[in-house]
């Protein structure tokens, strides 16, 4: 029987840029501000984590004021739940860009979960794709930490990773059975108007956006159309209104 979750979402990072960046070919030039989040998942056995952030986050009021929430390093977000990264079981990576892995070696005792392509691209990327460090994995990696995946997995009763390649060729996002219905993280870089664009958009024909960043722009369409009517609560991975902190589930 799978349990209940509840999902906490921790910003321990963010990045400024135009919005552009997360909607395709809309909005250029708008200034915007992401949140960088690690996802707590607390209420079965295990403490899940959903990556785990930058080692060294930027903190200034006006990031915190335009995302409406605290930026914190990792270590003081689970501190509110007097947790340490030591507590943690599992963690699950959506990718290996080094933004969502900065502070993985931090997590002696966890078991995690990445999917097997993105192990290849960590150590070998291509030069367009200079997001990937592999410097923040080799310590989880020689400790044999890491259970990588060929297909979509359940990890825990009620926690699947779902292979959606749309950011990378090894994107997984994670749908969580709650009490309020099956709630996906997304994988791959995006914002809710990804799933749910404006009426100008819309009246190109478009029912969603895809991320600006992708590996074939008309797969990850499909993608995010997929994802979209997958769960009953869409958690897009930067989407800044879940910065205030509030539970989901």
């Amino acid at each position: 029987m799978s349990a209940t979750y509840t999902i906490h979402p921790l910003v321990v990072g963010s990045k400024r840029f135009e919005k552009g960046f997360m909607t395709y070919q809309q909005q250029m030039g708008t200034p915007y501000v992401i949140p960088l989040y690690a996802w707590l998942i607390l209420g079965g056995d295990k403490k899940i984590l959903v990556d785990t952030g930058e080692l060294k986050p930027i903190v200034s009021p006006d990031r915190e004021e335009f995302i409406g929430g605290k930026i914190e390093t990792i270590e003081e977000a689970l501190g509110r739940f007097n947790l340490t990264p030591a507590d943690i079981d599992i963690v699950i990576h959506t990718h290996l860009h080094r933004d969502h892995c900065e502070n993985d070696y931090k997590f002696e005792n966890a078991v995690f979960y990445v999917h097997e392509k993105e192990l290849e691209l960590v150590h070998d990327p291509h030069p367009l794709d200079y997001r990937y460090q592999e410097d923040f994995i080799l310590d989880v990696e020689e400790n044999g930490q890491i259970v990588p995946l060929k297909e979509d997995t359940e990890v825990a009763p009620g926690v699947k990773m779902i292979h959606t390649p749309a950011h990378t060729e090894g994107t997984m996002s994670v749908l969580v059975d709650t009490a309020k219905g099956k709630a996906l993280i997304t994988g791959f870089c995006c914002i809710m108007e990804n799933f749910y664009p404006p009426k100008e958009v819309k009246g190109l024909g478009m029912e969603v956006i895809p991320p600006s960043t992708c590996v074939d722009l008309k797969k990850a369409y499909d993608i995010v159309l997929e994802c979209r009517d997958m769960a009953d609560i869409l958690l897009p991975i930067h989407e800044p209104s879940f910065a205030k902190g509030d539970p989901i589930g």
